[in-house]
């Protein structure tokens, strides 16, 4: 049992799109006979996400304070899966990354993994900066959190996504993940084949000078900046289209 989880904050325009795209995905787990259930969190949003979300057949749940990780973990607490994937609301895998990770879960080593990501632009700079994030994610196996799996009980022994964060939580979550693989001899993975196709909005949304501000802040304050949320203005001040 899959249970695919979607936060949401004022993603009704785009998420159509989004779980569109899962539902094909999951044709990959229906081919090797598992059970999946699509929960999308809504995260306090004022546009109709979670009516957007019922009509396109996924279960709601509600949280009612605006941050990433605390509707990643309201909506693992309301799944059933033995198996959790957390896919971001602007982003759209294809089939066959569900398929390389079903085949990862079925060899039964793997504790969790994410996988590369393949930005929808043209610009330059923004299709330079996931390569380079590529590159970090597959050495160091920390992934992107657009796409994360992870086994269940996993994820609860190690406490979820960190609620101290407003943002690089999926960061610090591995880093814990890692050391529970680490003692119980299993495997992180970061699947390279497929990459998830994910939106430039943000490149297209912000500045240059917005996007450096916050990652200025963010090194020279070694990360304590995404311990607040204003600092964190990129993922929560409503900018969508």
């Amino acid at each position: 049992m899959i249970s695919i989880v979607v936060p949401a904050f004022n993603e009704a325009r785009g998420l159509p799109a989004t779980l569109a795209s899962i539902r094909r995905a999951t044709a990959a787990l229906d081919a090797r006979g598992w059970r999946h259930e699509l929960i999308v969190c809504d995260n306090n949003s004022t546009d109709g996400t979670g009516a957007v979300a019922r009509a396109a057949g996924a279960t709601v749940v509600f949280e009612p304070v605006n941050q990433i990780s605390r509707a990643r973990n309201t909506g693992a607490a309301h799944a059933t899966g033995d198996w959790l994937l957390f896919v971001d609301a602007d982003s759209h895998p294809p089939p066959e990354l569900f398929a390389d990770v079903a085949e990862t879960i079925a060899k039964g080593r793997c504790l969790a993994g994410g996988a590369t990501v393949a930005v929808d632009s043209t610009d330059r700079l923004a299709r330079a900066t996931v390569a380079v994030w590529n590159a970090i994610s597959r050495s160091t196996r920390l992934a992107a959190g657009s796409f994360i799996f992870c086994d269940a009980h996993a994820f609860r022994e190690v406490g979820g996504f960190s609620l101290e964060l407003y943002a690089t939580e999926e960061l610090e979550l591995f880093k814990r993940l890692k050391r529970l693989a680490r003692r119980t001899g299993r495997t992180i993975v970061i699947l390279h084949d497929h990459p998830l196709v994910t939106s430039d909005r943000k490149a297209r949304l912000y500045t240059k000078g917005e996007m450096t501000i916050g990652l200025l802040k963010s090194a020279l304050t070694l990360g304590r900046a995404m311990r607040n949320r204003d600092d964190c203005y990129m993922w929560y001040d409503g900018r969508r289209e």
